[in-house]
C-alpha cells in the first residue's frame, strides 16, 4: 500500500483495547502504524516533533482528556476517536472529538472509523496537512466584552463596577450584563462583600474543561449583585491559582460568557506580556487571563490617574495594547479622580495625545471621572455607587459599541428607499381576535 494510518493512542497499559489494537496492527490486520503512549506530556512531544498522525485514540476515562487536548490534536489534522465505557455521560462531540467508540469496539469498528474519520498518511517524505476539521463552531449569537484595566492604584476594579451598574440601567441589557473578575489579584468578591468564594471562574472554566455547559448552567455559577440588575462572576481565590487554568478551556469558557450575556464587562490586569515579548511561555500562561479578555475584547477601557505618575502609568498601559495588536479606536482612556476645572483637563488631554501621537493613531481623548466623596461608604455599606462614577464612561462605551455596530454593515443598503407607513395603515391590535386571526 502507498497510504497507512499512523495512530497514536493514549490509555492505561493494561486496557484491554489498547493491546488488541497492537496487536492487529503488528498482524497487519489493519494498515496502520500503532504508537502506545502512556501519559499526556508523551503524546503532546510526539505531535510537538512534526510527524503527521491520522488519529489519536484515547482512553475517556484519563485525567487527561480535555478539551485543551483534543483541540491540541485536531490541530496537526489529526482525528480524535475516543473510547468512552458510556459511563462518563461527557458530549465528547462538542470538545472536539470525531467519533466515539465502545469500549470493546472491533476490528471492524476501528477500521470504519478510519476510513470514514482520519486521513492515510503518505509514505513521501513530505506532507500537506490539511485544515483542522476539529475547529469547534463559535455560536451564531454572542455578546460584546469590555475589558477594564489599568496599573495599580487607579481604581480599575472600582471604574469596572461602576461601569457594569451604569450599563445594567440600559433597558436593553437588564439582567443580561456581567462583571468578570479576570484579575489575577481578585478583588471582586470583598468589594461586593461576596459571603461565598465558590463557584468562581475556576469551576467555569474546570466546566468547560471537559464539557460543554449551557447558558443556563453558566448562570447558576454568578451571583447576583445589590447595586444594579448585573451579575456578578468571582476571580481566582489565590493568585497562584492561574496555574491550573487550561489556555483552550478558558477560551472556551468566555465564549460561553458571552454566548449567556449580552455584555461582559472584565476587570483585567495591565500586564499581557507573553511569549512573544519575553520568550518564556511560562508569562504567557501567567497573563492567560488579561491577554484572552483584550484580545476578545470589542472595547478596552484604560484606567489612568491624573499627575506625572498617573499619566505616565496610563500611557505605558496604551502603549503596551497597541503593541499587543488593540486597534486604537476601541480604547478608551479614563482619567480617575481627575480635575474639575476645564483648563486642567485641558491640559492632561493635551499632555497625552503629546506623548503618544494621538492624532496619528486615532485615540480617543480621556474620559474624566472626578473624586466621589460617597464612593467608599457605598462600598462598606453594600449599597449602589453614585450613578455619575459610571455615567461618563459608559455613554462612551454605548457610543462605540453602537459604532461599531453601525459599521458591522447592519444598515440598509443604500439602493433601497425607504418608505413611509400612513398611520394606521398597518390596523390595530381590535383588527384581531383572541387566535391572531383577522
Amino acid at each position: 500500500m502507498a497510504d497507512r494510518f499512523v495512530l497514536l493512542g493514549l490509555a492505561h497499559a493494561r486496557s484491554p483495547w489498547f493491546r488488541d489494537v497492537g496487536r492487529w496492527a503488528n498482524a497487519a490486520a489493519i494498515p496502520a502504524e500503532f504508537v502506545k503512549c502512556l501519559t499526556v506530556e508523551e503524546v503532546r512531544a510526539r505531535l510537538a516533533a512534526g510527524r503527521p498522525y491520522s488519529a489519536l485514540l484515547i482512553d475517556g476515562s484519563l485525567p487527561g482528556a480535555d478539551r485543551d487536548l483534543l483541540d491540541t490534536v485536531t490541530e496537526t489534522g489529526a482525528a480524535v476517536f475516543v473510547i468512552d465505557d458510556r459511563h462518563l455521560r461527557r458530549d465528547w462531540l462538542s470538545l472536539g472529538a470525531s467519533r466515539i467508540l465502545a469500549a470493546d469496539f472491533t476490528r471492524s469498528d476501528l477500521l470504519d472509523a478510519l476510513e470514514n474519520g482520519a486521513r492515510p498518511i503518505s509514505r513521501a517524505d513530505t506532507l500537506t496537512l490539511g485544515p483542522s476539521t476539529g475547529d469547534t463552531v463559535e455560536p451564531s449569537w454572542t455578546g460584546r466584552l469590555i475589558a477594564v484595566t489599568g496599573s495599580g492604584g487607579t481604581g480599575a476594579s472600582v471604574v469596572s463596577m461602576a461601569l457594569a451598574q451604569a450599563l445594567s440601567t440600559d433597558p436593553r441589557f437588564r439582567q443580561l450584563v456581567l462583571l468578570a473578575d479576570l484579575a489575577l489579584d481578585a478583588e471582586q468578591a470583598v468589594l461586593h462583600d461576596a459571603r461565598d468564594v465558590v463557584p468562581g471562574v475556576q469551576e467555569v472554566v474546570e466546566a468547560f474543561r471537559t464539557g460543554a455547559p449551557t447558558s443556563a448552567e453558566i448562570r447558576t455559577m454568578v451571583f447576583s449583585t445589590d447595586r444594579g440588575d448585573y451579575h456578578l462572576l468571582l476571580g481566582l481565590r489565590r493568585h497562584r491559582d492561574w496555574a491550573g487554568l487550561r489556555p483552550r478551556a478558558f477560551d472556551a469558557a468566555v465564549a460561553g460568557l458571552l454566548h449567556s450575556y449580552r455584555l461582559v464587562v472584565a476587570d483585567v490586569d495591565a500586564d499581557i506580556e507573553g511569549e512573544p515579548e519575553t520568550g518564556v511561555v511560562e508569562i504567557e500562561d501567567r497573563n492567560l487571563l488579561a491577554r484572552t479578555a483584550v484580545r476578545r475584547a470589542s472595547l478596552t477601557v484604560v484606567v489612568g490617574n491624573p499627575g506625572v505618575k498617573g499619566l505616565h502609568s496610563l500611557v505605558r498601559v496604551v502603549s503596551a495594547l497597541l503593541d499587543f495588536g488593540v486597534a486604537a479606536d476601541t480604547i478608551v482612556p479614563v482619567i480617575n479622580r481627575g480635575p474639575r476645572g476645564v483648563r486642567q483637563r485641558a491640559e492632561i488631554t493635551l499632555s497625552f495625545a503629546e506623548l503618544l501621537d494621538g492624532a496619528r493613531h486615532g485615540l480617543a481623548n480621556p474620559v474624566f471621572i472626578s473624586e466621589r466623596r460617597r464612593v467608599d461608604d457605598a462600598i462598606h455599606d453594600g449599597t449602589p455607587l453614585p450613578a455619575r462614577l459610571g455615567g461618563d464612561v459608559s455613554r462612551a462605551v454605548l457610543a462605540l459599541l453602537d459604532r461599531e455596530h453601525r459599521d458591522s454593515g447592519a444598515v440598509p443598503p443604500a439602493d433601497v428607499e425607504a418608505v413611509a407607513i400612513a398611520p394606521g395603515s398597518l390596523g390595530t391590535f381590535a383588527d384581531f381576535d383572541e387566535n391572531g386571526d383577522t
